[in-house]
């Protein structure tokens, strides 16, 4: 099962409002998506999850395959039991490692053979390899295997690689999933227009349920991240999820809304709250910092998560001071419900047909204050 509904589009810009409908629930669209690379959002439970708005998170092939492993993963009839998590699912198709585990990878046309970077041993992903791990995790949304590029090679590397990624995927659809998974192809091409209008229409011509921008946010520049975007959505299907991998920022989500993105995932809510960053709607907070030992005000004034109804920033930095676990679960909570939250603000403003004055607000909010107060 898979259907996807535009509700509302803004007048002013490619922003859209949506929903997907899978097996396991409907997401509404603009969506946030929490990562939870070995099936765990780290530091929330399942119920925490829910209670800040999640309605899909996401898993990653190559780490889920290599610990548990596919055979723990179909004992357990799927990735949804294993985890207790009965809503929606989406896997990382392992593409990403062949960029961030470069030192451990080797690459050919046929697949990518990887050094574990848990024992060293050696395996080899190619594209029917990663469906087949997919396959027994059970997601609901399965990523096609694609090369991601480092954005500081040569055009002529891009070049070949689009070709690669576009082989890659016409192998992902010919292998069988389960009846209840959808496949996404990847557009890859770096920073070059012509690249992605190319890899977007060989990538859009195989044919999938929905599409993504991947190989951005991987070492180029803000601005050209955004215009990259916002030239490839016009290559993309106006009847189908679009998904900017890996990106980003509360601001960088806020500019793909406006370029026409559906779908975002990325590891800075999670990874910031335990380094003691906070996104607050006034801009960052380090928890960490001397100003607020003595503050009884919440996190943001403007948030209603459990951790900003119950706690002041003075008690939550003397949780982080202290080295206790309760403060990374407290601050992990406010950013997943921070960005959660601003997806359906977006999403509401783009129903009552005023998203630009809805994000030029929030992002000059969010340069207002801070740690800056």
């Amino acid at each position: 099962m898979f259907d996807f509904t535009i509700e509302a589009e803004d007048s002013s810009c490619k922003a859209r409002a949506a929903k997907i409908k899978t097996h396991s629930g409907t997401i509404e669209t603009p969506v946030f998506m929490p990562v939870g690379t070995v099936g765990s959002v780290k530091t929330l439970t399942p119920d925490e999850l829910k209670d800040c708005g999640a309605e899909i998170i996401l898993g990653n092939t190559y780490h889920l395959y290599l610990r548990p492993g596919t055979d723990v993963l179909e004992h357990f009839n799927g990735i949804h039991n294993f985890i207790s998590w009965d809503r929606n699912i989406l896997t990382d198709s392992g593409g990403f490692q062949v960029f961030s585990l470069s030192e451990l990878r080797d690459i050919s046309e046929e697949g990518v053979y990887f050094k574990s970077h848990l024992d060293g041993s050696k395996f080899f992903m190619s594209p029917e390899k990663s469906m087949e791990i997919q396959k027994s995790i059970g997601s609901d949304i399965v990523m096609a295997f694609d090369e991601c590029v480092n954005n500081n090679l040569e055009r002529s590397y891009f070049e070949k690689s689009v070709d690669l990624t576009t082989k890659w995927a016409e192998r992902c659809k010919k292998v069988p999933l389960q009846s209840h998974q959808n496949l996404f192809g990847i557009i890859q091409g770096g920073t070059y227009r012509d690249l992605r209008k190319k890899s977007a229409e060989n990538i859009v011509n195989i044919g999938f349920k929905g599409y993504a921008i991947g190989g951005l946010s991987v070492g180029e520049a803000t601005d050209n991240m955004y215009e990259i975007t916002d030239y490839t959505t016009d290559f993309m299907p106006e009847n189908a999820p679009r998904y900017l991998m890996g990106v980003g920022t509360p601001e960088d989500i806020l500019n793909g809304i406006e370029f026409g993105i559906d779908m975002f995932d990325c590891v800075m809510p999670t990874r910031n709250a335990r380094n003691g960053m906070l996104f607050t709607s006034s801009g960052k907070l380090h928890i960490k910092r001397a100003q607020w030992i003595y503050s009884d005000e919440p996190l943001d004034n403007e948030c209603s998560c459990y951790t900003c109804r119950n706690f002041s920033k003075g008690y939550l930095r003397h949780l982080y001071k202290a080295g206790e676990i309760l403060a990374l679960r407290l601050n992990t909570i406010h950013n997943i419900n921070f960005y959660l939250s601003l997806v359906k603000g977006a999403r509401n403003a783009i129903k009552r047909g005023c998203f630009a004055k809805f994000k030029s607000e929030m992002i000059n909010k969010m340069k207002t204050g801070g740690d800056n107060v």
